[in-house]
């Protein structure tokens, strides 16, 4: 393995007496797709929000490319934010913005662009995102679910990120279109050298793209490791999760593919 690009030490998260993380330590390693994984209200998008700087931890480490990002001033932090991508849930497009405009704005904003050079770029994102150029005009109204999860790509890859974040990005996707995205993000990864933090429920996902696995348990990471290894680890969440019928599913089907493409 690579050298992390975030290493995470002793991050502790509450919000009020609630305590949501403590104690938790994570590593992502360059080149990577980690997958994080976790039961309802272990605080995964929490983390992602904690990296990426939008939740202020109440205590902890989080190292970025070498710096401690909370203890950095605001302008070398907000240098250091600049390289990641960050693709929310549901998309979070501006609603009275077209596609390209969405994509355009923070290379307007943060780098100064012209808006027509902006807007050029912007169909290149959104064209490496998968999408056809005559959606460069539409309206998010107007966009499927699917189509809405590639144009919030394309605006997280807008910046040229080295880390690319992304929250339930197959949330609402059909198979096809989740399997899809799958592959696109992989692609990405190998063609841009990005390393990916990926918060998923989605267990297709999980053995198909993902490189490792962490699983947030306890207020804390249970365990990060390669697939084989997590799925093998004591504990009663994981052995519902990846060893019930949905797992079981899914762990075949990354079988069939895997001799599949070996026949090729």
């Amino acid at each position: 393995m690579t050298e992390p690009v975030i290493r995470i030490r002793d991050l502790d998260n509450r919000f009020g007496t609630h305590q949501v993380h403590k104690n938790l330590d994570l590593e992502l390693f360059r080149g990577e797709i980690l997958g994080v994984v976790g039961g309802s209200g272990t605080g995964k998008s929490v983390l992602l929000r904690s990296i990426v700087g939008l939740i202020k931890p109440y205590a902890g480490n989080i190292e970025v490319f070498g710096k401690p990002l909370l203890a950095l001033p605001d302008a070398e932090r907000s240098q250091v934010e600049r390289r990641f991508g960050v693709l929310f849930q549901q998309g979070a497009l501006f609603s009275s913005l077209n596609l390209q405009e969405n994509v355009a704005l923070p290379l307007i904003e943060h780098i100064g662009l012209s808006r027509a050079d902006a807007e050029s770029l912007a169909r290149l994102k959104l064209s490496l995102a998968g999408l056809p150029p005559d959606a460069a005009t539409k309206m998010p109204a107007e966009l499927s679910g699917g189509m809405i999860k590639r144009a919030a790509l394309a605006r997280a890859l807008a910046l040229d990120p080295e880390v690319l974040f992304l929250d339930e990005p197959t949330a609402g996707l059909d198979p096809i279109g989740a399997a899809a995205f799958d592959r696109l993000v992989m692609t990405l990864r190998d063609a841009l050298g990005l390393s990916v933090f990926l918060v998923t429920h989605d267990l297709d996902t999980l053995y198909t793209a993902c490189d490792r696995v962490a699983v947030l348990s306890q207020r804390r990471v249970l365990v990060a490791d390669r697939l084989e290894v997590v799925e093998t680890t004591p504990d009663d969440w994981i052995a519902d999760y990846f060893h019930g019928p949905r797992g079981r599913a899914a762990l075949l089907a990354s079988q069939r593919a895997a001799s599949a493409i070996k026949e090729k």
